[in-house]
């Protein structure tokens, strides 16, 4: 089985924890949190901090197994919000935020 890099929220179920912080960023893991609380949050998925650190370790490359986890997450929310991405007739409406293991306010 390859390595986890993207962890989808939605439908009531999400991949992470709030104690995965330092995986998930602290806009990720709160995100995990509030949909494992019950709360109304809309599908989406977060990208692992281990990217980024596999991007800076292997030359600016990113991990072979990461577009296909991106693919399939973003279908779950297309089904999951109804809409498609790049729709021109129904388009899928993203909102995309950085995040990093350590909270730095107006650093990002």
């Amino acid at each position: 089985m390859s390595k986890q890099y993207v962890y989808f929220f939605g439908a009531g179920k999400a991949d992470g924890r709030a104690d995965m912080k330092n995986l998930l960023g602290g806009k990720g893991a709160n995100l995990a949190e509030m949909v494992n609380l019950g709360l109304p949050v809309p599908a989406g998925f977060t990208i692992s901090t281990e990217v980024c650190t596999y991007y800076y370790d292997h030359n600016n490359s990113y991990p072979a197994e990461l577009e296909k986890q991106l693919l399939d997450a973003l279908k779950k929310v297309e089904t999951e919000m109804g809409a498609k991405f790049g729709d021109a007739e129904n388009p899928l409406l993203v909102s995309v935020r950085s995040g990093a293991r350590v909270s730095m306010p107006g650093m990002m």
